[in-house]
């Protein structure tokens, strides 16, 4: 851990990536967990794995669902269901990174109150999830809360 620059801690995360075959890799997180990633069959993927850019849409949905989870209980909203969908857009050529992202939060639960679910949703975007502030310097990140069926952008 880097201690210098007057007193400033970081935190630093670890991990590894091994190819085993073809152009399947092996990811292992420093906290043990494992992830399979391929390559799509176009370039010699066997379909044995996601794909990284996969995986960083998926980190952005988990980062920012962990956080609305966390919110909402605090808040003591009494959701029965929660999922949030992704989309991404990407750019042509190379680097072919996120130009638009878009998350649908989705929340069900009898006598759940729109105001704090969105709430807890724009303290996830504004304040608390890494992800989505990595993602934003270069893609739009456009934001539906669906609360009980019902549609809002936020």
């Amino acid at each position: 851990m880097y201690t210098g620059g007057g007193g400033v801690h970081a935190r630093m995360l670890t991990g590894s990536v091994t190819w085993t075959d073809g152009m399947a890799v092996l990811g292992e997180s420093g906290s043990g967990h494992e992830v399979v990633m391929d390559g799509a069959p176009a370039v010699g993927g066997q379909e044995k794995g996601a794909r990284p850019k996969e995986l960083t849409l998926l980190s952005l949905g988990g980062c920012t669902a962990l956080d609305v989870i966390s919110i909402m209980r605090k808040m003591q909203v009494p959701f029965q269901s929660f999922r949030v969908d992704l989309e991404a857009d990407t750019a042509e050529g190379h680097p072919s990174v996120f130009t638009e992202i878009r998350l649908v939060y989705r929340t069900e639960g009898e006598g759940v109150l729109r105001e704090k679910v969105d709430r807890a949703i724009e303290l996830s975007q504004e304040k608390y999830c890494g992800v989505t502030h990595m993602l934003n310097k270069t893609a739009k990140i456009v934001v539906i809360s669906e609360v009980n069926g019902e549609r809002k952008e936020l």
